[in-house]
C-alpha cells in the first residue's frame, strides 16, 4: 500500500490533508466530503501525528489503472480470470523478513488512529483489517469489521456460511480456538482478493493473478501467514461473544446489534511509521469491495443462459441490491432465465434488469429508457415473493423480501423495427 500511495502522490493523484484531524468523527467527514473526487485520502496529522489513508479503492476507474484494463472491461477481466484456473498456478512466496515487523510489541489498540465514524456507532471499529485463520493447512483472508471493546479485544461480525464463521465454528467444535492475524494497510490487490468469493484458500493466490507476480506472506509468531502490512496483530477467536453494533453498513442504514465472537489480540507488529487503512462506511470504497466482486460471478451464472456482454451493480441500488445484465439476445426467454442466474449468482440482489447492446448499462437515464419503452408490465416481470434477501436491507422482513426483474430488451423479428432509436449522431 505505501508503494501504491507513493506512486499515486508522485502522479499528483492523491489528496492531502495536512491540518490536524480528530479520529472520533472528523475524519470520517471529511473522507465523505471528498471522496467523490475518487482519488485516495491521506491525513497526515490524525489524533496529532498518525497517518490515515482512506478511499484508497475509490472507484472503478482506479482498479481498472492497477489492472491494466478499461473500465467497462473489468467484468470480463475478472470473469475471465477466475474461470480459466489461472490463479491456480498463481504462487504465493513465504518470505523469513517483512517491514511490518519494525516493531514488534505487546497490542494496544489505544496506539493506533482507529476511528469512530458517525454518532450512532457503538464505538471505534477496525474497518481496513484483512483478517487471515488456517484451519488443517487450508488458510482465509476475508473482511470482517471489528468493535474495539479495549487494548486487546475486538468483537467481529462473522456472516453465518461464510468461511471464517465456518472454520472459527469447526475448531470450537474440536475444542480448540481459531488462531489469526490481522493485517491493515496491505496492497490494494490483496484487499480486493479478499473481498472476492473464491475457494478457501485462494485469496492469495487469486491476489498473485491480479498483480501477475507472486504475492509475498510472512510468518506471525503464532503461524499465521499474512501478506506484508502497515499493521498487523496476531490473536486468537475463542468462545468470548460481546454485543457488537450498531454500526452503519452498505445501504447508509445501521445493522442490527448481535452477539459476535471476541478476537483476543496476543501480539502487535507495524512498521516505524504506519499508516493506518480505513474504509468509510457505505462511502466508495466500501461499496466497490463489497459488491464488484459479485459481478464477474453474476456474468458467469449469466453467460450459461445467454450472450451475456456485461454487469453491472448500480450506485443507486448501493452498489449491492440493484443489477444491471447486458445481453445479446438471441431467443426470446432469454432475458428471463438472465434473470434467475442473477439472482441464483448473487442471493442478496434485489432487483435485475436485463437491457439489450445498445443500452449503455452504466448509465441510469439509457436504463431507464430501456424501461420506458420496451416493457410490457404484464409480460415482462418475474416477481419472487417470500424469499430470502439481504439482512442489510432495511425494507426485509424476517430475513425475507420479494425480488423482481424485468426484461427490458427489444422484441425479435420484424417486431424490433419499431423499438430503433432516431439520434443526432444517425441524422
Amino acid at each position: 500500500m505505501r508503494a501504491f500511495k507513493d506512486k499515486l502522490a508522485r502522479e499528483g493523484k492523491l489528496i492531502d490533508i495536512e491540518y490536524e484531524v480528530s479520529s472520533n468523527y472528523e475524519v470520517a467527514a471529511l473522507c465523505a466530503k471528498v471522496e467523490q473526487k475518487g482519488a485516495p485520502i491521506l491525513f497526515h496529522a490524525v489524533d496529532g501525528t498518525h497517518k490515515v489513508i482512506m478511499n484508497v479503492l475509490g472507484g472503478r476507474k482506479t482498479l481498472a489503472e492497477l489492472l491494466g484494463v478499461s473500465p467497462a472491461q473489468l467484468v470480463h477481466f475478472l470473469a475471465n480470470l477466475s474461470e480459466s484456473g489461472d490463479h491456480e498456478r498463481s504462487k504465493v512466496n513465504i518470505v523469513k523478513d517483512s517491514p511490518t515487523k519494525e516493531v514488534v510489541k505487546a497490542p494496544n489498540l489505544g496506539e493506533l488512529p482507529i476511528l469512530t465514524y458517525f454518532k450512532g456507532d457503538s464505538g471505534a471499529y477496525i474497518t481496513g483489517g484483512v483478517v487471515v485463520a488456517e484451519l488443517d493447512g487450508v488458510s482465509n483472508a476475508s473482511f470482517h469489521r471489528m468493535l474495539v471493546l479495549n487494548k486487546n479485544r475486538l468483537a467481529a461480525r462473522l456472516v453465518p456460511s461464510r468461511h471464517l464463521y465456518n472454520m472459527h465454528r469447526e475448531a470450537l467444535e474440536r475444542g480448540e480456538y481459531l488462531k489469526v492475524g490481522i493485517a491493515i494497510g496491505v496492497d490494494p490487490l490483496i484487499l480486493l482478493a479478499a473481498a472476492t468469493r473464491v475457494p478457501r484458500g485462494k485469496e492469495f493466490e487469486y491476489a498473485s493473478a491480479f498483480k501477475k507476480e507472486p504475492v509475498e506472506l510472512f510468518k506471525l509468531d503464532n503461524g499465521i501467514a499474512i501478506p506484508h502490512a502497515e499493521i498487523a496483530f496476531e490473536g486468537v477467536i475463542g468462545e468470548e461473544r460481546a454485543k457488537e453494533g450498531p454500526f452503519l453498513d452498505i445501504t447508509a442504514t445501521y445493522d442490527e446489534v448481535r452477539d459476535e465472537p471476541v478476537i483476543t489480540l496476543t501480539k502487535m507488529y507495524h512498521r516505524k511509521d504506519p499508516i493506518y487503512h480505513a474504509i468509510l462506511p457505505s462511502g466508495r470504497e466500501h461499496r466497490l469491495l463489497m459488491g464488484m466482486p459479485y459481478e464477474p460471478s453474476i456474468f458467469r451464472a449469466v453467460e450459461r443462459v445467454a450472450r451475456v456482454r456485461n454487469v453491472f451493480l448500480t450506485e443507486g441500488g448501493c452498489c449491492y441490491l440493484h443489477a444491471v445484465v447486458q445481453i445479446k439476445k438471441e431467443k426470446e426467454g432469454e432475458p428471463k432465465n438472465a434473470i434467475i442466474a442473477a439472482f441464483a449468482a448473487h442471493p442478496s440482489l434485489k432487483h435485475v434488469i436485463v437491457v439489450d447492446t445498445d443500452i449503455n448499462l452504466f448509465n441510469p437515464n439509457e436504463v431507464e429508457y430501456a424501461v420506458a419503452t420496451r416493457v410490457r408490465w404484464n409480460e415482462d416481470i418475474v416477481l419472487i415473493p417470500g424469499v430470502k434477501g439481504s439482512s442489510l436491507d432495511p425494507s426485509s422482513q424476517n430475513g425475507l423480501t420479494t425480488k423482481i426483474g424485468i426484461d427490458a430488451t427489444k422484441e425479435l423479428g420484424e417486431a424490433a423495427k419499431k423499438y430503433e432509436r432516431v439520434t443526432s449522431t444517425s441524422t
